[in-house]
């Protein structure tokens, strides 16, 4: 009778976890719109509105046959990812060789993006069970792959760059937190003046759907290998050519660096 209990309650406290909260999102969005480099309040937002999104992601990886697999060894990336004598090690051609060079580049982190999804204002982990573990590592896994997809992808750090990649994320995960902050972005360009917009994020969007299952592929495995042959089998396509933009912070950023 208490294990029943038990299990009924963990049910409805993870329904409660999973719960719509759009005025939660919207003063999220606002004030990722005021500072867009504050890259927590884009946790904020996908936390408020994912809802079930993602017991239906993991279920789809785990009917994947290398998805299976990784799930249930819990694979970790941020060790991998954040071996720079191992990853500068590797060939030229190589994602993982690509990979180290983006984030030193852009001094960035695995580490990095992790700490912005867990600070206090984020709150970030998907909803689940707590005792699945497997299914919270994933959650942690599917946040880490984040900047192997924009290598991947080809699309950069700057405020367009992160807008596409975030549509194309949307078509792989369907997550409504991502499709909100894409259209709502969109829209706002679109009053601003931007009329290309709409065609730069329909062509991310195109390249997402066409594109192979990426949450459950063995990125481990992929780093070793050269990064035009990892674009075929993923079928992500070749990189698309834009001007970037960036905000105050990020140029005074980006010129810091030059």
């Amino acid at each position: 009778m208490l294990a029943a209990m038990s299990r009924i309650l963990d049910f409805v406290r993870l329904r409660w976890q999973q719960r719509v909260r759009p005025l939660v999102a919207r003063r999220a969005f606002l004030r990722l719109m005021e500072n867009p480099d504050e890259t927590e309040h884009v946790f904020v937002v996908i936390r408020s509105l994912s809802g079930r999104s993602f017991e239906r992601l993991i279920r789809r990886v785990r009917r994947d046959p290398v998805g299976a697999r990784v799930v249930k060894e819990r694979r970790n990336l941020i060790p991998v990812l954040s071996d720079a004598a191992y990853l500068e090690g590797l060939a030229v051609e190589s994602l993982g060789h690509h990979y180290q060079r983006f984030i030193s580049n852009e001094q960035i982190s695995a580490a990095g993006l992790e700490a912005a999804s867990m600070s206090e204002r984020a709150g970030w982990g998907p909803a689940v069970d707590e005792r699945d573990f497997e299914d919270e590592a994933f959650g942690a896994r599917l946040r880490d792959m984040h900047d192997l997809w924009h290598v991947v992808t080809g699309y950069s750090r700057d405020l367009l760059g992160e807008l596409a990649l975030l549509a194309f994320t949307y078509e792989q995960t369907r997550d409504p937190g991502i499709g909100y902050i894409v259209r709502n972005v969109e829209r706002r360009m679109r009053r601003g003046g931007d009329k290309q917009i709409s065609d730069f994020l329909r062509d991310a969007s195109a390249r997402g759907r066409a594109a192979a299952f990426l949450p459950a592929a063995d990125w481990e495995a992929l780093l070793e290998r050269p990064l035009d042959e990892v674009r075929r089998d993923l079928r992500v396509g070749s990189p698309v050519a834009y001007e970037e933009q960036r905000s105050a912070a990020g140029e005074a950023a980006a010129a810091a660096r030059a």
